[in-house]
């Protein structure tokens, strides 16, 4: 096959992707795109991209795999040591210094995939200013297109072989050993904030004093990348840092970003955005006031969905799980894996199936309430009330729905104590009403008897008067 007709099979696999599945990878370089793509299609003994583009139409969840191959996740803890050490030892503490002693902290990790940077650059701040005033200063927004990536980030837990590299100290300090791993603390990681983010397209965050992206941009096409770079120029406060990894270098024509380090990719704001720039990112209203809303919206919701104290559940049109919080995870057992499976599949969804159709909840559109529905574990058994509610979009659209569990196990044997009480007060109840039948023909018996008695004696008295008479 001709290269320019390989080349038009390939963007046509692009385009469906892009169309079909928001999978957008027009702006990534086309030589490592290929590679990635290739790498996939030799697992399947494919070939060519038409016989590609085919088996991604007649197989719905292959795009979910080509995602996994394109989208390599290659991070770890303070990856590339000195740039942290330096990150540690200068940019932090200009940080803290340009700050008032109660002034907000906000940091964006961009291109988060699983979670080890955003958590390093968390470590940095809290060994900084001491937990507690971390805890209270320091907000944390990490971003990736690949969802399944952003759930390990929100979870925070990670394999042995994930924190071989941190320092002991900082292991101990910072990670509490579970059956699953080691777990960021719990408490530091409620500061983080884990959203898709598409580079190029979405809104970007805005007054961030410290903007991580690395390994990152290389993927990128140099237009593609110009964009991105504007956006960061916009989210960065005017004193604020960007910081690339060690192979990316920026080659946009305007210089809207200085170096501070060039060894370890450190920069600052340059030349001012212009019109064109501005427009760019919002051609129809002020993104920056728009942005702080809807980030200030996002914190809010995403926190009530995740301390609520009830397990929470999101499934798309699609029968996918889009969002669980803690409580969830914890109930149900969910692991990374369990992502990537209908959510008729896993146990949850299993539980709620075995009630009602959800192919006829999408039909009805309205509220379900399951009450005290029995679930069997192998740690005993447990009664659940499920809230199943629809979610629509602000143009009336049915987006998923959001389940609701609450575990009404104390509940329920308060209720089958109680049952069992008023069963024995009904036999209780039951006993007396029979004894006291039972007394009471005793007592009339007893009374025939005294009146069988009374007449007895009148018979004797009668008796010994006609005797009397008779002497």
């Amino acid at each position: 096959m001709k290269p320019l007709e390989l080349d038009r099979d390939f963007e046509a696999l692009l385009d469906y992707l892009k169309r079909n599945q928001s999978c957008d990878f027009t702006g990534y370089k086309r030589p490592t795109l290929m590679r990635r793509f290739s790498c996939r299609m030799q697992q399947l003994h494919i070939e060519r991209y038409q016989d590609y583009l085919q088996y991604l139409q007649s197989h719905s969840q292959e795009w979910i795999e080509l995602l996994d191959s394109i989208l390599i996740n290659v991070s770890s803890f303070f990856r590339d040591r000195e740039a942290w050490d330096y990150l540690a030892s200068n940019i932090v503490p200009q940080i803290i210094a340009s700050k008032q002693p109660d002034e907000p902290i906000r940091v964006w990790s961009a291109g988060c995939a699983s979670g080890q940077e955003v958590y390093s650059l968390l470590i940095l701040f809290a060994e900084a200013l001491g937990i507690e005033s971390c805890l209270q200063r320091v907000q944390l927004y990490a971003t990736d297109v690949d969802k399944v990536a952003l759930q390990q980030a929100r979870q925070g837990v990670y394999r042995a072989n994930e924190v071989k590299g941190l320092a002991p100290d900082l292991l101990k300090k910072y990670f509490e050993p579970t059956e699953q791993g080691y777990a960021f603390d719990r408490r530091l990681r409620r500061r983080v904030i884990c959203g898709c983010n598409n580079l190029a397209e979405d809104a970007p965050m805005s007054k961030i004093d410290l903007l991580a992206c690395r390994n990152t941009l290389m993927y990128f096409n140099p237009d593609i990348q110009a964009r991105i770079l504007v956006r960061f120029h916009f989210a960065l406060k005017n004193n604020g840092f960007l910081f690339l990894g060690k192979h990316e270098t920026l080659t946009a024509q305007r210089p809207i970003f200085m170096l501070d380090n060039i060894k370890h990719r450190i920069y600052i704001k340059g030349l001012h955005l212009e019109l064109g720039d501005r427009l760019s990112i919002t051609p129809k209203f002020r993104l920056k006031e728009a942005s702080d809303s809807l980030v200030s919206q996002l914190c809010f919701w995403q926190a009530a969905f995740e301390t609520s104290p009830f397990a929470q559940l999101s499934v798309d049109l699609n029968n996918r799980l889009v969002a669980a919080n803690e409580q969830a995870n914890f109930l149900f057992r969910l692991t990374l894996s369990d992502w990537s499976l209908p959510f008729s599949e896993l146990l949850p969804g299993k539980l709620v199936s075995s009630h009602v159709a959800i192919g006829k909840f999408y039909c009805d559109r309205r509220p379900v309430n399951l009450k005290n529905i029995k679930w069997i574990t192998s740690e005993g058994t447990k009664y659940l009330d499920i809230f199943i509610a629809p979610v629509f979009s602000t143009n009336n659209d049915l987006l998923g729905v959001n389940l609701t569990f609450i575990d009404v196990s104390d509940r329920q044997q308060i209720i089958e104590k109680l049952e069992y009480k008023y069963s024995e007060l009904a036999r209780a109840s039951e006993t007396c009403q029979e004894t006291k039948t039972a007394l009471d023909t005793t007592r009339i018996e007893l009374e025939e008897t005294q009146k069988e008695l009374e007449a007895l004696h009148q018979e004797i008295q009668f008796i010994e008067r006609d005797m009397q008479f008779r002497n």
